[in-house]
């Protein structure tokens, strides 16, 4: 079984957390939108670097 990944660190330093791996994924999408704007990663991008 694989453990639920709810964290990444951004390169900027960024620490971003959510409940489950859906709320990971739009914060860090609302992240990059905000801060990293042309920067686009799918979600199995994103999961990849989570922990």
């Amino acid at each position: 079984m694989n453990r639920m990944k709810t964290r990444l660190t951004c390169p900027c330093g960024e620490a971003i957390k959510g409940v489950d791996e859906d709320e990971l994924v739009v914060k860090v999408r609302d992240h990059l939108k905000e801060n990293h704007p042309g920067h686009d990663y799918s979600r199995d991008e994103i999961l990849f670097m989570a922990y």
